[in-house]
């Protein structure tokens, strides 16, 4: 089954059969792609090399190599793939985009002492042909500008902070001068102010798709409704997982244990291999949750009492809020705070 495209209209809802993994027959001929700002460099199953530009002129070019039974894999390489995906999903071409991490580790794997594009297009396709792979479901126009909006709102946060900052640093001083606090703080009026209406039209994105599963988030003590939009944005309303485990993997938080032998025996740390901006948020929430939210309160006594550290429990925590948004979106229900379920195994 093909991946829908994303002009097929935002009502589109994404097709989940992503999740599972891509059966490939005999017939199927790999194409590894190493995207480039510039350009592309494409390396087949059949050993047949070709680079083209990174742009519209080079996109109808590649398309010519292929036929209903390719299969074109790259790295997710920031925002460089995305216009090749799309186009090539546009034009009913199974594509996979692939963890650059997963791809590293395989051409280490095979000891390859070559470092260039076409020998990188070369070991995607390798990778192709020996690895499982999913296919890559594009997102709806209004999910794209709800990611773009995140990011924009992300650098303003980051601003704001820095402005602030400076603010107090020369304030700091005794006698700071008018000029430049004045300046600061236009600066930051400006800053705040732009932030708020980013903040508000991704609201109104959001509420389009996604009103009802928001507003159930919402109900969760702690869940505000920066992380609510953030959890229903980059999960597509929780439908790119099949389970709460997939989330918390998504998110970087599931434990990571070191231990060989008898002389190897690290300590259980989070792997942090996951979206940075969910976990901070989480992180913030659990300091709330712990006192409002009945569920992560038992979890957090339960494992300080213990002896164990507090940023450990807030840890479990996160984790919890994770699984109680996932359970509320996919069935629908509004959080009760009577309901009581089985600790997660995270200790």
């Amino acid at each position: 089954m093909r991946p829908r495209s994303r002009f097929q209209g935002d009502e589109t809802q994404v097709d989940c059969s992503f999740l599972n993994h891509i059966i490939m027959d005999k017939s199927t001929k790999f194409f590894g792609i190493d995207i480039s700002k510039n350009t592309f460099d494409v390396m087949d199953s059949s050993g047949n090399y070709s680079k083209f530009d990174n742009n519209t002129k080079g996109f109808v070019q590649f398309l010519k190599l292929l036929d209903p039974a390719s299969h074109c894999v790259m790295e997710a390489t920031g925002y460089y793939h995305y216009q090749l995906a799309y186009f090539l999903v546009d034009n009913s071409i199974l594509v996979s985009v692939e963890n650059p991490l997963s791809i590293k580790r395989f051409i280490q794997m095979k000891l390859s002492r070559i470092k260039t594009d076409k020998s990188d297009a070369k070991m995607i396709c390798w990778y192709a042909q020996e690895q499982p792979l999913k296919a890559w479901v594009g997102y709806s126009k209004n999910q794209m500008e709800s990611l773009q909006l995140i990011r924009l709102l992300d650098t303003y946060t980051k601003q704001s902070t820095a402005l602030q900052n400076k603010v107090q640093a020369e304030q700091t001083l005794g006698n700071p001068s008018k000029v430049v606090v004045s300046s600061l703080k236009r600066s930051l009026k400006n800053n705040l102010k732009e932030a708020n209406l980013v903040e508000q039209k991704l609201l109104e994105l959001v509420k389009i798709d996604y009103q009802e599963v928001l507003t159930k988030l919402e109900s969760i003590p702690g869940i505000g409704r920066k992380t609510a939009m953030m959890l229903v944005v980059l999960t597509d309303g929780f439908n790119r997982f099949e389970s709460s485990s997939q989330l918390c993997s998504f998110c970087g938080l599931t434990p990571v244990i070191r231990q060989s032998g008898s002389s190897v025996k690290g300590r259980v740390r989070i792997s942090k291999i996951g979206n940075s901006k969910l976990r901070n948020l989480l992180f913030m929430c659990s300091f709330t949750a712990c006192k409002c939210n009945p569920g992560c309160a038992a979890i957090y006594n339960r494992i300080t009492q213990k002896g164990k550290s507090k940023k450990l429990a807030l840890i479990a925590v996160c984790n919890k809020l994770l699984r109680q948004s996932f359970a509320i979106a996919k069935s629908g229900v509004e959080f009760n705070k009577e309901y009581k379920s089985a600790m997660p195994k995270f200790i």
